[in-house]
């Protein structure tokens, strides 16, 4: 009987990994389809930004383009400058965002007669949406500090609808809005 013993034991591990080997590859086979299944993703669709050109251009206008894109690409939507373009004003290698405005100036005439600066009028008043931070700081008060937030505000918020939102900017107030009030143009 020792024999019997020992053989039923030998076929009882036989079927034992058997079964084994088989629920393996069952549950196996499952995590597979299952991982399969999690594999169909589809691509996000490619996303686009609109930007307003405007300024020294041949068809101003909004013009919508791939995510990605630079400002040299939108101008180039637009049929590129023409000749009285300023583009070394203008960064063309900036990437494009939403909802922005490029405006391409006008390059400042070398005739004999006195032309003002691009942020500057006639009576010598500075434009405070246009003007560059070297002219925003020949006004009384404003260092390269303030000059600087005055860009960032017109460039996050727009441009100037009226003098008085100068105030708006943090670090001026009413008393150095006194001293600008006269000096300054939109």
């Amino acid at each position: 009987m020792p024999m019997f013993k020992k053989s039923l034991a030998v076929l009882l591990i036989l079927v034992a990994a058997a079964l084994g080997g088989t629920m393996y590859g069952y549950y196996s086979e499952q995590e597979t389809l299952t991982l399969d299944a999690g594999t169909n993703v589809q691509a996000e669709t490619p996303r686009s930004v609109t930007v307003y050109v405007s300024g020294e251009v041949k068809k101003p206008g909004l013009v919508t383009l791939s995510e990605g894109k630079r400002v040299a690409d939108a101008v180039n939507e637009v049929g590129g400058v023409i000749e009285t373009a300023d583009i070394d004003r203008v960064n063309m290698a900036a990437l494009l965002e939403d909802g922005m405005q490029i405006r391409v100036p006008e390059r400042q005439g070398t005739g004999n007669h006195a032309v003002p600066a691009a942020g500057q009028n006639t009576e010598g008043q500075i434009n405070i949406n246009t003007a560059n931070e070297k002219e925003l700081q020949t006004l009384p008060g404003i260092g390269p500090a303030m000059s600087a937030r005055i860009i960032e505000y017109r460039e996050a918020n727009g441009d100037f609808k009226k003098v008085e939102d100068i105030k708006k900017v943090r670090g001026i107030g009413n008393a150095k809005f006194e001293k600008l009030k006269d000096k300054v143009t939109i």
